[in-house]
């Protein structure tokens, strides 16, 4: 036979959950989309718009400009990291055109980079 959970122990539990649940939805709401998980494909297709003309971005495409590493390169550069990559897109340097990206943008993008290094 069970035991019925004392009342004040179900009401201290029922506060705490719905303080956790406010709390992470404050924290995400604060955060804005860039706390939500970065979508790969989103950025596959951003890539393919934006990238391609230069970049290999993907393994059906057969050509580049010369001397543009291909997105599976930078993913295995020694210390690359999908932040930094995230971050250097939005603001690129001068042999890059400004894409204007927003930030799940940039992140979509280089969640796609990771990607073609796996």
């Amino acid at each position: 036979m069970s035991k019925a959970i004392p009342r004040r122990r179900l009401k201290a539990w029922a506060t705490r959950y719905a303080c956790n649940i406010g709390f992470g939805l404050f924290a995400a709401a604060l955060l804005g989309a860039d706390a939500l998980a970065a979508d790969a494909s989103h950025g596959e297709t951003l890539a393919r718009r934006w990238c391609a003309a230069c970049h290999v971005v993907a393994n059906d495409q057969t050509k580049g400009t010369d001397n543009v590493p291909t997105f599976e390169a930078i993913s295995k550069i020694p210390g690359f990291d999908a932040e930094k990559i995230a971050r250097f897109l939005r603001d690129p340097h001068p042999k890059m055109p400004d894409m204007q990206l927003s930030g799940p943008e940039a992140a979509d993008l280089a969640a796609y980079i990771v990607s073609q290094g796996k």
